[in-house]
């Protein structure tokens, strides 16, 4: 799940307890000769082939997850296919290796440096002299310029999302001819290669008017292999083709058509022949998966056998030639013997829906072989966000805790061990392994340490077993075992009782008369919550099945039970944060700490819960880009109180910051030695795991379902696509040896 905006929230923030005098970092691992960054943990997996081998012409269907609003990455309501189309359409100095890493596209630039440091830092790119807009304008230093003027955050009638780095440009200039751009900066910039990338023209860029509303919907001059064709928001696609304009290698498709299609929907259009490639969630994956059958190491084809045999229920059945079926055999006989007819009418009917959805099946699974899945590492991470601002988390030492009683890598392996994919916890905040920032850094906090994590708790004033307020007729105090109706009983056993159907992990029920009723409940595999499995939600304050295994009493303080609110959201997709959401309460009760899990939906989850900071406990995604100087620092600023008396936080929703920690981040900024900044930004990310707001957990998996002579395309992994090399194999060239990819 992607980051959103948010707007400043009126709250206090606490002061945090630990203090830098008594932080223990470890050595920085980048004072060792062994990089730390190491490898991708996972290369890319995109059928990887020769343009040779890939026929002229074809169109690709390639499901997203919307038709944007918006085809202006730099608005605020911009999203993955924005950036999908702009990649194909418009000119981008960098774009990112296999490895995570930025480096120069040659189809629009020679070269880029730094050409100067004092009395200011200038750089000097030098322009392919065969790079034009679609409509033969040379591309050039008055692009450049309209763009660092709409995003330089200057004039407020530009509707910018962000303007990071263009804020720090002084002037640009043209070089000694018009292929030289030269940029002067008013303060020193690192991440310099991040700008300009992609490049909208001038005729987008000139003016608020057309910088608001002019690419919107439409892209009338473009650069790239593709151009934009259309925008059809009724047929919920956008149409790209070949570009009659582009100098360099000719797209080998002739068109690419981005269709929106739900991801719950995914396989279902794969199966229909509506998309050839798509990106899927690991609960739907797996049916692509056993279709295709295991692949081959060499070739990437199927191994015979394996796939090649019908599926389970899909073997014809008698009747599919026009002959006489065993339905009609069967009416007759009981027409025959006396049985009522339209008995006999409802088995025929029956068994031959039966039969169709046999067929149906049938038909699926053997489209489904035209598929295979090709499966590597998103640039991005999954985490467990702690929310600071207040409650029980405020406190630096319980959320110390909760990190300490967690085990990151079972929580990995649970991910990512089924899917086969390399199942290791992330170190970093601020990059993932194989790109230069990265360092594990987690031993700024420590490994697991249930003992130590009670210790925390104990510091903190937190008691097990501890005397927790009883409710007063018609309230409930925080951190109370269940809710009562007005009769006294407790709600899970009261008929008119309310039931939001949340089970709170960690909280006991001390009646052992409702233990033994609600046991009987788990035993009869009867279960009211939201139609689950026996076990898996009950009525808020419902106690743990028997046999649990909680021996450790609640944690309580100044009257009050020690239970973190845990919202989730429920849409497609979401299963997996389920999954790790159930594991992480299991671990945070055996050190006494309940969970109250609560389920939202996915439009209410980050703008009611997130961002708004109504949650303790989140899981949410960040993604890992080349410039974290850059993209990572609004996420760990500290919050500042904005004018109005509220809370700015900009992306840092976890409330959790330090000023050392936005030193660190301005310091990396700043400097243009580039092992300069990769360290200062190592020290920063040990400090933000000490703070203890927000815990890496493990790299979200990259599945995707790709037509099988699809060459070219797939699990991208860290790297940019390249469009024009994406197409179709030729006739003859399916099941050869693929190209070497790049190795994991």
């Amino acid at each position: 799940m992607s980051h959103v905006g948010v707007g400043p929230r009126a709250v206090t923030r606490s002061v945090a307890f630990l203090t830098a005098g008594v932080l223990a970092l470890p050595v920085l691992a980048g004072c060792s000769s062994e990089d730390p960054a190491g490898k991708p943990l996972a290369g890319q997996d995109i059928a990887l082939a020769a343009r040779a081998r890939i026929a002229d012409g074809g169109t690709l269907h390639w499901a997203v997850d919307s038709v944007p609003e918006t085809l202006n990455t730099f608005q605020s309501d911009a999203d993955a296919t924005t950036a999908r189309v702009a990649q194909a359409v418009l000119p981008s100095m960098y774009r990112t290796d296999a490895t995570g890493r930025p480096v120069r596209n040659p189809d629009y630039l020679e070269s880029a440096k730094v050409v100067g440091t004092e009395p200011k830092q200038v750089v000097l790119y030098k322009l392919n002299q065969q790079a034009v807009w679609s409509d033969g304008r040379e591309i050039g230093a008055a692009d450049f310029a309209a763009q660092w003027r709409a995003l330089s955050g200057r004039d407020s009638a530009y509707w910018t999302a962000r303007n990071a780095g263009y804020d720090r440009i002084e002037k640009i200039e043209r070089g000694d001819n018009d292929l030289e751009v030269k940029v002067t900066f008013s303060r020193p910039y690192a991440d310099w290669k991040s700008l300009f990338t992609p490049l909208y023209p001038k005729d987008v860029m000139g003016t608020p008017d057309s910088f608001n509303d002019g690419a919107r919907r439409r892209l009338k001059v473009t650069a790239g292999p593709f151009s934009l064709k259309k925008v059809d928001t009724k047929a919920d696609e956008i149409v790209l083709t070949r570009s009659p304009r582009w100098w360099g290698d000719q797209p080998k498709l002739s068109e690419i058509v981005l269709r929106s299609v739900p991801r719950d929907k995914r396989v279902s259009a794969l199966a229909a022949g509506e998309v050839d490639l798509a990106e899927l969630d690991p609960d739907t994956a797996e049916q692509v998966s056993l279709a295709a059958g295991p692949r081959d190491a060499g070739t990437g084809t199927p191994v015979m056998g394996a796939s090649g045999s019908p599926a389970p229920g899909g073997t014809p059945q008698p009747g599919s030639d026009g002959k006489r079926s065993a339905a009609d055999d069967l009416r007759s006989w009981a027409v025959a013997n006396g049985s009522d007819e339209e008995d006999a009418d409802e088995e025929t009917l029956a068994r031959e829906k039966r039969r169709e959805a046999a067929e149906k099946e049938r038909r699926r699974q053997q489209a489904l072989r035209g598929f295979e899945l090709r499966k590597s590492l998103e640039p991005a991470y999954t985490q467990l966000a702690l929310n600071g601002a207040d409650g029980p988390l405020a406190d630096e030492r319980v959320r110390r805790a909760v990190a300490r009683a967690l085990d990151r890598r079972a929580l990995a392996k649970a991910v990512l061990g089924p899917l086969g994919l390399p199942a290791e916890p992330v170190g970093s905040h601020l990059a993932l392994a194989g790109q230069p920032v990265y360092a594990d850094n987690s031993g700024a906090l420590g490994d697991q340490d249930v003992k130590e994590a009670r210790a925390l708790l104990a510091d903190a004033g937190w008691v097990s077993g501890g005397p927790v307020d009883q409710r007063k007729k018609g309230e409930k105090a925080a951190g109370a075992e269940g809710e009562k109706s007005e009769d006294g009983r407790k709600g899970e056993n009261s008929e008119d009782a309310e039931d939001d159907g949340t089970y709170i992990v960690g909280e006991d029920n001390k009646n052992e008369e409702s233990d033994r009723e609600s046991g009987e409940k788990h035993r009869s595999g009867k279960n009211t919550a939201r139609g689950g499995a026996p076990g898996a939600y009950a009525p808020k304050g419902t106690a743990a099945p028997a046999g649990s295994g909680s021996a450790v009493k609640p944690l309580a303080k100044d009257g009050k039970a020690l239970t973190l609110r845990f919202v989730l959201p429920t849409g497609p997709g979401s299963e997996t944060l389920r999954t790790v959401a159930d594991r992480v309460s299991g671990m945070l009760k055996k050190i006494g700490i309940g969970t109250d899990i609560t389920k939202v939906s996915d439009e209410s989850y980050f703008k009611d819960h997130i961002a708004s900071g109504e949650y303790d406990l989140a899981l949410y995604s960040w993604p890992a880009t080349a410039f974290p100087a850059t993209d990572a620092r609004p996420i760990y600023a500290k919050p500042v109180p904005a004018a109005d008396g509220s809370l700015n936080v900009a992306q840092n929703y976890t409330r959790v910051g330090t000023d050392q920690i936005d030193q660190l981040f301005d310091q990396a900024l700043a400097t243009l030695d580039e092992k300069e900044a990769r360290d200062l930004l190592r020290k920063a990310d040990s400090r933000i795991w000490a703070s203890a707001g927000s815990l890496p957990l493990y790299q979200r998996p990259q599945l995707t379902a790709a037509r099988k002579n699809l060459a070219n395309a797939g699990a991208f992994g860290f790297g940019t696509p390249v469009y024009e090399d994406m197409g179709f194999l030729k006739k003859g060239a399916e099941g050869a040896p693929r190209s070497a990819g790049p190795t994991s």
